[in-house]
């Protein structure tokens, strides 16, 4: 273990209590869990349901949702990006408003906010995904090298039009849940589509987008993130990111989609990040997952209650944080705006949201914010006992402690187990008699 550098001046809680002393040495976060973190919700259907009556709450006040989650301590949004015309978005607003005209100002609204935004490109009039990657109507006659030219100007041009209008992209995934390749059947890959001619093709889609979005954004572009669905199966996100490899496509980081019910375990996830981190060394970030507050509870043990939101939150949190090279760069709850309305069906993720039938935002908003919040301990004397609580920024950290400020006072890790609580980890100990005692906090490699 490495200690995490930081000021050695120890601050005492509540001073001497009863003959005991606690003191907590400052520390503070690795990379992973400062600024770089992306700690964000996807709100792409934000103003269809505002527009359709939903009222979003804190405490039971009607504000701003996007406001209510910057004050919880979210830092990013992601919107989707659909071809839609402004026709088929009128025809069919659920399934294909999310076109240029309509994302731009939410965009707005979110930086505004002080939000920082990540872009989801589907290249599509409608929602893509690994059953579906289907081309714009408009683009279905062209020929392979016009469709090249035409990903690489469509997303220059949806880039800038986003940095003209104030809100240019932190970030940019290329493509949505792509396992399957994407603009079918041209990029299409997998199955019948597994061969070198295909995958040299999304290879030239992939590196067409990419290039256009660095044409736009220009010197300092956004982070570009591929993304696919298969957050707990490591043998398919091999050969997808192996292939991509051979293909030369220059990216930033990889992204998945992780929901237990279709994905497997946070066991299976935890080693399918793991081993991506560590084979391509890039940053990872789970795209998209969410977990039910009410309804059916899902398989692996944690109940669909708010506060099972919150503890499935928590092995996420683990698990990005504990990654090899601090490689876990975010993580993104789908649909944290789903509201039930009257004659749409919306496949549950209502009961998945950050807000309740009443529109009052849930916890896990608040333990979402907890992943970019400063690594502070903090202490609670209570009797003959004290309680040492830390962020989920902390999650990749271990609480050690010593009988001696020092340097090498003889640091050792607290055994007791670590629980949570409101997007806090905690541990409750007994103090020592006539013994001062002092806690750190120690990257857990």
């Amino acid at each position: 273990m490495h200690s995490i550098p930081g000021s050695w001046q120890g601050r005492a809680l509540n001073g001497f209590v009863s003959g005991w002393a606690v003191a907590l040495a400052a520390c503070t976060a690795g990379a992973a869990g400062g600024e770089a973190f992306l700690a964000g919700a996807d709100l792409s259907h934000l103003k269809f349901f505002e527009d359709r009556g939903v009222v979003y709450r804190e405490g039971g006040e009607a504000k701003d949702a996007l406001v209510i989650l910057k004050s919880r301590g979210l830092n990013c949004v992601r919107l989707r990006l659909f071809t839609s015309s402004a026709a088929q978005a009128f025809a069919d607003p659920y399934n294909a408003i999310n076109n240029l005209e309509y994302a731009v100002p939410l965009a707005q609204r979110a930086k505004r906010a002080g939000l920082r935004l990540l872009l989801d490109f589907h290249y599509s009039d409608s929602w893509a995904d690994p059953g579906k990657q289907t081309k714009p109507a408009a683009w279905q006659s062209l020929a392979f090298d016009a469709l090249e030219a035409q990903v690489r100007e469509y997303s220059r041009d949806c880039v800038a039009v986003f940095k003209a209008a104030g809100a240019m992209p932190d970030a940019v995934q290329v493509g949505n849940e792509i396992i399957g390749g994407m603009l079918w059947p041209e990029g299409r890959v997998g199955g019948a589509y597994d061969t070198p001619v295909q995958w040299a093709r999304l290879g030239r889609l992939l590196r067409a987008a990419i290039g256009g979005i660095r044409d736009a954004a220009g010197g300092s572009g956004p982070v570009v993130a591929l993304h696919i669905d298969r957050g707990g199966d490591w043998g398919a996100t091999q050969w997808f990111f192996d292939h991509v490899a051979q293909e030369q496509v220059e990216f930033d980081a990889i992204g998945q989609s992780y929901y237990p019910w279709w994905h497997g375990s946070v066991a299976a996830l935890r080693e399918c990040l793991t081993r991506t981190a560590s084979r391509y060394g890039k940053p990872v970030m789970l795209l998209e997952t969410a977990f039910p507050w009410s309804g059916p509870d899902p398989a692996g043990g944690i109940p669909a209650t708010p506060e099972g939101q919150v503890a499935f939150l928590v092995e996420l949190a683990r698990t990005l944080k504990g990654l090899p090279g601090d490689k876990g760069m975010g993580l993104f709850w789908w649909g944290a705006e789903y509201q039930a309305v009257p004659g749409l069906s919306l496949a549950g993720f209502n009961r998945r949201s950050f807000f309740n039938a009443e529109g009052d935002v849930l916890p896990v908003a608040g333990a979402v914010g907890q992943l970019v919040a400063p690594v502070r301990l903090e202490a609670a004397l209570a009797g003959d006992s004290v309680t040492l609580l830390w962020p989920l920024s902390g999650a990749g950290m271990a609480l050690t402690t010593s009988g001696d400020l020092g340097m090498d006072g003889g640091w050792s890790r607290v055994p007791d187990p670590v629980g949570h609580h409101g997007g806090m980890f905690t541990i409750t100990r007994p103090l020592e008699a006539d013994q001062s005692r002092f806690y750190r906090l120690e990257a857990d490699r």
